[in-house]
Formats: structure tokens, sequence, C-alpha cells
């Protein structure tokens, strides 16, 4: 019983994401260690064409970096590496040749069993692969010559559209060609990003060694802004080398016009389909537009704030309010959604003739208290205050009393309070009182 309603559970949640994704364009980009994982990687592969089968119009973007080490071992010649960058001269192309060919046609060849095990056996795939990224050699860098190592400098957006109209994935490799008939090692992250931003996709997804990105306590973060992400970088947070590339092109993608990039642990078992398909995912997501973010009520939003106070009423945390009074006070509410579900609110009374204003009923669903959200609230309600032209807040509370405290509040009276909250105090819950001067 409790397997069917999980079960039942993930399918609601899940077809919203579907219905969304239906039709639209997916970079996927998975390195060559994922490669080598071969027990994990045809669970991916499994994945991947079950994607396809949603409708989804995938872009695979592959790397080879294991496999080329591989085969220059083989050949008995040194890798060389400068910036973090390879150095290919043309033993390093030949076995960057070899890696990037063999590995291609592995996932070719995996794609192309469909569905195994599944009621889609045998349904058959089609996967495309040619010259489509354009490249250009890296050049002579602070006295370093790269050689045979490119940058991107586009992607074939007509061809891969016409691949896709065709109703067949693509597959990027990180060979890039010049219009000269030369062949560069490039990046498979830098092809991924190029392509995401050229097509106008609506996610890319880079499938990395750790995947979810953590905040100085080492706390997963589940979504970022670019200016959050940014910041990560500038400060210096501690993040390791593959963490760190990610987040740059992560970045580099949302400004480019991607509107979501998704960073996910390669590892875990079905990443890909839990983070396209659940509300939280299993990464951490790097988001151009505003995915959650604090603005005004509506009417619409009072069934998502009735659910979400009312557990905080029933333990007294808040002060119980009726639909009617909501709907009453509805205009003085500040909320923060997330993909449609309302997960924080707070509200603002006003007493104009003190030119104070009460912050009340600050709530946030237990499943994203660590997130930054109570702050993202405050902050939006003195906003509203200082526009306003209030010069301070004061707030009654029985159990969160550090929180504010935390956050500029200082200990106050009742007699502090404008005279018409005083003659409402109820003593019976013993409120504590703390204000936070706006000036």
């Amino acid at each position: 019983m409790n397997e069917n309603k999980l079960l039942v559970h993930g399918l609601r949640q899940a077809v919203p994401y579907i219905n969304a994704l239906e039709h639209k364009t997916l970079v996927i980009l998975f390195g060559g260690e994922a490669i080598e994982d071969s027990e994990r990687f045809a669970s991916l592969i499994h994945d991947l064409a079950l994607l396809d089968s949603l409708g989804l119009k995938l872009v695979l973007v592959h790397g080879a970096r294991p496999q080329v080490e591989a085969e220059l071992v083989e050949m008995g010649h040194e890798p060389r590496f400068e910036h973090g960058v390879r150095i290919t001269d043309t033993v390093a192309l030949d076995a960057v040749k070899e890696a990037v060919g063999a590995t291609r046609i592995l996932i070719e060849g995996l794609l192309s069993m469909g569905l195994a095990n599944s009621p889609m056996h045998g349904a058959r795939l089609r996967v495309a692969s040619g010259n489509a990224v354009v490249a250009r050699p890296l050049g002579v860098r602070e006295g370093v010559d790269y050689q045979f190592t490119g940058e991107v400098r586009r992607v074939d957006v007509d061809m891969i559209r016409a691949w896709h109209r065709a109703d067949t994935i693509v597959l990027l490799s990180p060979l890039g060609y010049s219009p000269t008939g030369e062949v560069f090692n490039v990046s498979a992250r830098e092809v991924a990003t190029v392509a995401a931003r050229s097509l106008g996709a609506e996610k890319l997804v880079m499938l990395t060694e750790e995947g979810r990105i953590c905040d100085g306590d080492g706390q997963p973060l589940t979504a970022l802004t670019i200016e959050q992400a940014e910041r990560r970088l500038d400060e210096g947070a501690p993040l390791d080398e593959d963490a760190a590339e990610a987040l740059a092109n992560a970045i580099a993608a949302c400004r480019g016009g991607v509107r979501r990039v998704h960073i996910v642990p390669r590892r875990l078992d079905g990443a890909l389909l839990l983070e396209l398909f659940t509300r939280d995912g299993v990464g951490t997501m790097v988001n151009a537009d505003l995915y959650e973010g604090a603005r005004p009520a509506t009417l619409n939003d009072i069934p998502g704030l009735l659910e979400l106070i009312r557990p905080l009423e029933e333990d007294g945390t808040l002060v119980r309010r009726s639909r009617e009074r909501l709907e009453s006070e509805l205009d003085r509410f500040t909320v923060i959604e997330r993909d449609g579900a309302i997960i924080g609110c707070a509200a603002l009374h006003t007493f104009p003739g003190e030119k104070v204003a009460e912050l009340a009923c600050v709530a946030v669903h237990p499943d994203y208290r660590r997130g930054g959200r109570a702050e993202a609230l405050l902050g939006a309600v003195e906003s509203r205050a200082r526009a306003e032209g209030l010069e301070g807040l004061f707030v009654l509370t029985t159990r969160t009393a550090h929180w504010f405290r935390e956050r500029g509040f200082e200990p106050a009276e009742i007699a502090d309070l404008p005279v018409e909250k005083q003659a409402l105090y109820n003593y019976q819950r013993r409120s504590k009182v703390f204000l936070k001067p706006l000036r």
C-alpha cells in the first residue's frame, strides 16, 4: 500500500513537469567518468531514452578525459597541461580522436538498445552526430602554444534543429572543426554551454561528480540566482575544481539566455529524472528567471496560505486566523511561491500615525527553512515598510525571539507599542515584544 501511495504521489508531482518540458530543448552534459562507470551509465542511458519518449528534444554532450588519458598512456605519451587546459600536440590529437570516436560509438550503441526490460523495449531511437561544432585554435596565451586545443566558435543550429525535426537525439562530442578542415580538441562543458545558449534551450543539465553545491556550513543549496552564484565564485567559496567550473559554466549559460541550469550528481541512480520531475530535485539549480521570489499575495493564494499557517496555529506559534480575516488582510501579505506552491508568507500591519508597522504571520514551510527564505521575506517586508514611509517594525513572538534578535530587533515593552495595538495585546499568550528601526 505504501509503495502504491508513493507511486501515485510521484506521478502526480511529475506530470506538470512532463507537460511543461514536452517539445522543449534540453542539453545534457556528462563526462568521460560517467561513461567509464558502466553500470550507472547503463541506467543513465535508460533515463535518456525515457526522456526522448516523453517528447523532449535532447542534445547530449559527452566528455572523454579519462579515455584520452588512457589512450595517451598506451601510446607512451606524457599528457601536458597549462592552467588546467590540455596542450594538444599532434600525438595528443590522435589520442583524442581515437578516444572520442570510440566513446561516441559506445554511446550510440547503448542508445540503439532503446528502453531495454521495459514495455517500450524495441522502440527505435534515432541518434545523430557530426560536424556541428565549429572551432578555432586557442592559440598562444601567456607564452604557451596550445596547438590543437581549440575553443568553440559556434554550433550549427540549423543542423541540430533539422535533426530534432526528424525526431532524432543529437550527440555532440568534444571535437570542433574549422572552416579550413582542421580538427581541434575542445572542452565538452564549453560545447554544452554554447549549444544551450545558441539553441535557446529550456535547460542545461550538467551531470558532475559531486553534483549539488553546498554553502559554507556544508548544507546543500537547491537553487541559486545568477547573482548568488557569482558571489560564491567571487568570494572564494570552498568549491572543488569540478564544482567551480560547473558553476562558472552555469552562469555563462544563464547570462546567454538559458533559463535554468542544473548541476546534478551523476552517481545517484535516477538523478536526472529526480531533478527534472520533482519540485526540489537532487542538485543545484542556477536560474536566470524568477523561479521563486517574494511577491504580494493574491486571492488565488488563500488556500495555500491556509495550508501553510494552519500547523503553526495549531501548535500555538501563530495566532489563529479565519479565512474571512485572511481575505480581509490579504493586501498586507507577502508570499514566496515555488512552482505554484506557497512556501512562505509574512504580513505587514501598518500604524501610520506612529509611523511603525507590525511584522506578523511569518511562516516558512518546514521543507524550506534552511534556504534563507525567511530572510528574503523579512527583506521584502522591510522594503515595503520603507516605501510606505514607515520608520520602524515591531513583532510579537512567543517562540522565535532569538531569530528576530539576530536580525536587528531589540527587546521592548508593551508600552512601546502603538496605543491601538496595546489595547489588543493578549496577556494570556504573553508574547515578547521586539522593535527594529528602519531609518
